[in-house]
């Protein structure tokens, strides 16, 4: 029986570089890089956290940007169509905690101003996609609506090699986190067990010292991470691919039932002669 890696006892390796006050520098990088800003004070970032999820907002001494903007960022390294809505409900929470402490009332006849909503998924999965990506709540929609009546969306940013490069140097945080990253993808790739590839990639990364010693100071913590995150991948992966063929099998005895010819419904599912022949003696 395959069973499901606990990784709630760890932070996961993106939120562990950028979801920590000692590291609001680094946090800052990112949010300059994705909004093509300069701020310098680190400090201006309020940082708080949803499970996996960064969000930050502006304070201080920069008054046109107090709560003027929502950010979420979320990284996925395994592809994820559903983050719109994710999205959605995320903000609903949030939304109401910033109502709440602001102590104002839904039902007044004034118009509440709210923070305006900026979510990023930042993406390092196996599926090919552009540098920029946004995800749309309405593509979810059972009967499309495209005129944008209601719609929420992710901006998922690639950061797998040869993708956002002028992203990537704007910051150099994400960039070390990506290159460690794609180092572990690529040794597994030559043929390296998971442990390995991490040891291999985490003492690249010691030796250039990448993120400033962070993978020298943080080594068994970064190391656990990894080791636990890419058993995660795998599981979600399969997961992904049993999903699948679920749909293909139930999709191929519909077509049985209508009488389609068994090449035919082969070539729609890509499902084996010897699945559909088992399914048709069922």
């Amino acid at each position: 029986m395959t069973t499901q890696p606990n990784v709630i006892y760890k932070d996961r390796l993106f939120k562990a570089i950028f979801g920590k006050e000692e590291h609001k520098d680094w946090l800052l990088s990112l949010y300059n890089a994705l909004n093509n800003s300069d701020y310098k004070n680190p400090d201006d970032l309020e940082l708080t956290t949803i499970e996996n999820i960064i969000y930050i907002t502006m304070k201080n001494d920069l008054s046109f940007l107090i709560d003027s903007q929502m950010n979420l960022y979320e990284q996925q390294s395994i592809w994820n169509p559903n983050m719109p809505l994710r999205g959605l409900l995320y903000f609903a929470q949030l939304y109401q905690l910033h109502i709440s402490k602001q102590k104002r009332d839904i039902y007044s006849s004034t118009l509440l101003k709210i923070p305006t909503p900026q979510f990023i998924v930042i993406y390092n999965g196996s599926r090919q996609t552009a540098d920029i990506e946004k995800l749309r709540l309405s593509d979810a929609f059972e009967v499309p609506k495209s005129d944008g009546e209601f719609e929420w969306t992710a901006t998922l940013v690639n950061i797998n090699k040869g993708h956002n490069e002028k992203l990537l140097a704007k910051c150099k945080p994400l960039n070390d986190y990506a290159t460690y990253i794609e180092r572990i993808k690529a040794n597994i790739k030559q043929g390296l067990n998971k442990e390995e590839a991490v040891n291999e990639a985490m003492d690249f990364a010691i030796k250039n010292n990448m993120l400033n010693g962070f993978f020298q100071n943080q080594k068994l913590e970064v190391l656990n991470m990894s080791l636990t995150e890419f058993d995660q991948e795998e599981y979600d992966r399969n997961r992904f691919e049993e999903g699948k063929l679920e749909g293909f099998i139930e999709t191929a005895k519909k077509l049985l039932k209508m009488g389609l010819e068994p090449a035919k419904i082969i070539q729609a599912t890509g499902l084996s002669a010897e699945q559909l022949s088992k399914l048709a003696n069922a």
